[in-house]
């Protein structure tokens, strides 16, 4: 007879509250915000939901990622005390869904904007991923992005978002420091050794399959925050990184329907438990313009500040975005409302 293999288990913070409240359940991510309750998962169903302070001892394991604070992303200290990371996004390209992409000289200009604004992270891209996008050679990325990189990279820590390693080796070369792709490492076979070698700081996102031109034909989860910790958990210990390496980014619009993306939102949390910290990129994604009947992505200003806040009550340790300044503006009044 086989040995019976062990229940996989996740443990989802719930009910996380601030201020005195706080102090009735346990820490999370290292305070000062707690969660009074916690949902137990055990292979992939639901097995009740407890006071945060009666875990049951066979769960206790999985709480130390959980209750302690992540470590710091690439090294960077927020410019904002206590975080999150505001990662700036400067897109060289001529067909962003956003329609803020520009050429070389305009994107440094940007960047510096973005930096005077207050911007931690400058995430460049020189390939549009959006939805029915073509893909463009990595030749052509390297030529659109390296221009901008170079100028950059002395004033602020940079990433190259791409899924080409050709592209992340030739861009930590011009001085980025960090990899933020959205096939987590699977659409290059090259890319996995490349972050290992290099130890750079990599962003793991989700997104169903690896073509972003056919991740929307018809999305489907029984449960979508489950699943999509699943994915990064596997996808973490297969590629042999470090927690301390990876950023999770859970891929709002890659591959999810509207439902699913506000699940993933609220269920932010869940994401804790894996170690790393969070990235949350929702700025002007079409599932805001969906919710406020907004067409015009570079008008969603107020939904994508409404996503961050509300993904920074629930971990996100990173926010990316195109809108810094005013991103900056609303985290001093949400960090001082909340202390």
């Amino acid at each position: 007879m086989g040995v019976k293999p062990d229940p996989m288990r996740i443990l989802e913070p719930l009910a996380l509250t601030t201020g005195p409240a706080a102090a009735h359940g346990l820490p999370f991510q290292g305070g000062p915000t707690g969660f009074l309750l916690a949902r137990l998962i055990e292979d992939g169903a639901e097995r009740g939901i407890i006071p945060a302070r009666a875990i049951p001892e066979g769960w206790r394991d999985l709480l130390p990622p959980i209750t302690a604070a992540p470590p710091p992303f690439a090294g960077i200290v927020p410019k904002l005390p206590g975080g999150p990371l505001v990662m700036g996004i400067v897109n060289v390209t001529p067909d962003s869904f956003s329609g803020d992409g520009v050429a070389a000289a305009a994107a440094i200009a940007q960047g510096q904007a973005m930096l005077d604004s207050g911007a931690d992270i400058l995430d460049i891209g020189g390939e549009s991923t959006r939805p029915g996008a073509a893909p463009v050679p990595p030749a052509e990325e390297i030529a659109r992005t390296l221009p901008v990189i170079r100028a950059l990279a002395p004033l602020a820590p940079l990433s190259i978002d791409t899924r080409n390693a050709a592209t992340m080796a030739a861009a930590l070369d011009a001085g980025a420091r960090i990899v933020n792709d959205i096939a987590a490492l699977r659409h290059d076979s090259d890319a996995p050794a490349l972050l290992r070698r290099t130890g750079a700081p990599v962003v793991l996102m989700h997104m169903l399959g690896t073509d972003p031109r056919r991740m929307q034909d018809d999305p489907r989860y029984a449960d979508v925050a489950i699943e999509v910790f699943t994915f990064l958990r596997d996808r973490i210990a297969s590629l042999g990184l470090p927690p301390s390496q990876v950023a999770v980014d859970p891929g709002i619009g890659f591959g999810k329907t509207l439902a699913h993306n506000l699940a993933l939102l609220d269920r932010l949390p869940i994401l804790a438990g894996l170690g790393c910290p969070i990235l949350l990129g929702a700025s002007r994604k079409g599932s805001l313009g969906r919710l406020t009947g907004v067409t015009d992505p570079g008008r969603r200003l107020a939904p994508s500040l409404a996503a961050a806040l509300a993904a920074t009550a629930r971990g996100a340790a990173i926010l990316r975005v195109h809108d810094v300044a005013e991103t900056v503006q609303a985290l001093k009044v949400w960090r001082a409302a909340t202390g």
